[in-house]
Order: structure tokens, then sequence, then C-alpha cells
């Protein structure tokens, strides 16, 4: 059987999102020639931060991301207010958390760290050919069997494998034979910045220095989350309210709001948090939906990753490292050598058997941690239900003893 460098993958990633690009990142480090279609006529992200735990950001630094350069705030902390007066509850101190699971607990503006994989995948240096982007290349057929894409301006692409990070919507999962089972959320979401100058203006200047995720509410609908990113020059805020409030039925990340319709929205919240409310920029109004876990994720030689394979709600904080872990599996799986061990289709068969268990019981654990704080990592506990999420499960897994014990298995 021939040698992987005799034959490298023609890769082509559906979707310059993150999950997208992490995958073009990982699989031009084990040699492959990838190229990268997204829909619109840029590559570009939108929304506040997300944070980036051990287990995603191990892969940013194994792929050689410059972290640093995405400018994250590195968290020290979890901290508990009381809804009505901010008064502070608890704190779950994360301690030497680098030690105990090798990376620091990063927190990115999404659109720092989306600039830093481009930069990663299609600029700078590295193992591994640059990756190729095509934009205004939306895909409207793929033939799973034959690797074979068609494009709405007409153009046509084959590969050996094709991955879709086409996200929540994504019509590559339906092209699968995937009917996704949904339905909307009771809860709808506000997203929102500030900047570190304004906060200081007003008086908010902790919320800057205190390095952690903070929680308002979180035992019911309501919630507020936030946290600092941007070297600590923006603060970010999720808003978490009934969707009955406004009856929000139109989707996307870009209807925008108010800050005086943000303040309504939560009369009885403690007054330090309104006047960071009505200071906030770039709000926009989010409608989360729970899906049901699909039932397969590969298909022929195209497999399904991040929001298109698993969409999850965002209370454990874990939507994009789910996404940079399935990015991490492919370039696992499908290492320089690959085809001395398996072919495509048994790599991508891996690929969901390592993928698809994990991701599932994060989803779910997302689901339960949206009106209960206490099943999200760091907050949860083994010791109060077995079986619990544990931020030990999450942040101290390692992929490839998980792949090592299911090829012994094989």
């Amino acid at each position: 059987m021939p040698s992987r460098t005799d034959s490298p993958l023609q890769v082509a990633v559906i979707g310059a999102g993150l999950g997208g690009l992490a995958a073009a990142v990982a699989l031009r480090r084990q040699g492959h020639a990838v190229t990268v279609y997204e829909r619109y006529d840029f590559a570009g992200e939108v929304g506040a931060s997300l944070s980036a735990a051990s287990n995603g950001s191990r892969f940013l630094e194994e792929w050689g991301v410059d972290v640093k350069a995405a400018k994250p705030v590195i968290l020290k902390q979890l901290i508990m207010h009381n809804w009505s007066d901010g008064e502070v509850q608890s704190t779950y101190p994360l301690g030497d958390y680098k030690s105990k699971f090798g990376t620091d607990y990063n927190n990115f503006h999404r659109i720092d760290i989306h600039k830093q994989l481009i930069k990663s995948a299609f600029e700078g240096p590295g193992e591994g050919p640059q990756c190729e982007l095509k934009v205004n290349h939306k895909a409207i057929e793929v033939n799973a069997e034959e690797g074979l894409v068609r494009f709405e301006n007409g153009t046509r692409a084959t590969a050996d494998l094709v991955v879709a990070a086409d996200g929540i919507r994504s019509l590559t999962r339906n092209l699968m034979g995937i009917t996704p089972d949904f339905e909307m959320s009771t809860s709808c979401c506000y997203r929102c910045i500030i900047g570190a100058d304004k906060l200081r203006e007003v008086g908010l200047e902790d919320y800057i220095s205190n390095e952690a995720i903070e929680y308002w509410g979180g035992f019911g609908i309501n919630k507020i989350v936030m946290s600092p990113c941007s070297n600590g020059e923006v603060v970010s805020c999720y808003c978490f309210y009934p969707a009955s409030v406004n009856n929000l039925r139109d989707d996307g990340w870009n209807i925008g709001a108010t800050p005086q319709q943000l303040v309504e929205t939560f009369p009885d919240l403690d007054p330090r948090m309104k006047t960071l409310m009505l200071n906030a920029e770039d709000i926009k109004m989010w409608r989360l939906y729970r899906h049901q876990p699909y039932p397969y994720w590969v298909k022929g030689k195209v497999c399904l990753l991040g929001d298109a394979a698993h969409p999850m709600m965002p209370d454990q904080s874990q939507g994009s490292c789910m996404a940079f872990e399935d990015a991490g599996a492919l370039g696992i799986v499908f290492h320089k050598n690959f085809r001395e061990d398996y072919g495509v289709s048994e790599g991508l068969q891996l690929y969901e058997k390592l993928r698809k268990t994990r991701a599932t019981r994060v989803q779910e654990a997302s689901f339960r941690a949206r009106e209960n704080l206490s099943e999200r990592i760091g907050w949860s506990s083994s010791t109060d239900r077995p079986g619990k999420l544990t931020i030990e499960e999450v942040c101290g897994y390692n992929m490839r003893d998980h792949l090592a014990e299911l090829l012994e298995k094989e």
C-alpha cells in the first residue's frame, strides 16, 4: 500500500467559519491539499466572545495558531452573582488550571480568533501546503459517494474528503439524508459588547479586572453571562430570556435591538448590570433551538463537523471547543501515514466513533444547563448527581488515548 507522502488527500471544506477553518488547519498540518469554499464574498465572523477551555485551546496550540495574537483574556475564576443586587453568591477559582489541564482557559472575541485561523490556514508559515479559499461558492449539491460538490455559481469540485462545516442550518446534512429533529427553545438570547473605556467611564471597571466568567441567574430561563476578551478591552454579554417576551421567530445572529429593549427585558436585574446594558453596543437577538442528536455524521466521502453535526445550547461554553475537537480528530485520524493503517472510508468511520458519543454527551448537558447552572462545568459536581458532566471530564480529555482504545477494539 502506498505511503501517505505519495498521495495527500484532496480535501474540500464547506464553510469558512471557526469549525471549517479549524478543520482546514488541522488537515493542512498533515500535508493534505485543502480548499475551503465559503458561500459569501468574504470569510468573516460575527458574534461576541467564546470560551476556549483546554480541550479546544490545546488543538489551537498544536496547530501553531498564534493564540497570543488573538488577544485572549486568561480566565481565572467563575463568579455567581445575586440576580437583583449583584452581590457575589459564590466563586469557583480555577486554580492552576494550566498545570492541571495543559493550557490556559482562553476567552476570545470570535473575530480575533477567526483572524488567526485564517492566517494559519491561508497565510501563515507551518507544516503543510497553504490552503486555498474560494468565496462566493454556495454548495447546493453534494454527492457523498463520489465526493462531488456542485455550487450555485455553476462550478464543481471533487475531493477525496468533504468536510461539511456549514453550520446549524447545514444543507449538506439534508443532502446526506439526515432530517433534523428540532424544536424552538423556550429561550432566546441577546448578545452585546461594551468597550473597556466605557466601562471605566460608568464605574464598572471591575468587570474587566475580574478575569472571570460572571453569571447572574441561571436557575430558570433568565441568565446573564459576562466575560472580558480582546486583551481586556472588550466585555461580552450573553443575556438569556423567555422566548415569549418578544416571540422572536427570525433566525440568524444579526437581528438588531436597542439598549432600552435589552434593559426592559430584565426589569428586576442588578442595577449595575442595567447600567452596562444601557451603554452596550452591537446588540443582537439570537433565536435558540434544541436539536436532537443526528443518527450519523458520515456518508461516503463526506463528514459533518461543528454545528452541522451537533448543534448545542451555548450554556456549557463548549460549542467552539467541540468544533475544534472535531477538527483535531480529523487531523489525528488522517495523519501523514494513515493509508498504512486504513483508507478514507475507514478513517471517517473512526472519526464518527471518536467524536459522536462525546459531542452528544456535551450537547445533552448543554440542554440541561440552559435552566440549571449547577449542570454547567465548573459549577457541576458528580457527587450531587452521578453522571453530571464535569470540568475534569471535559477539560482533561485525551483524544489520542481515546482513539487508541477504539483501535484496540477493532
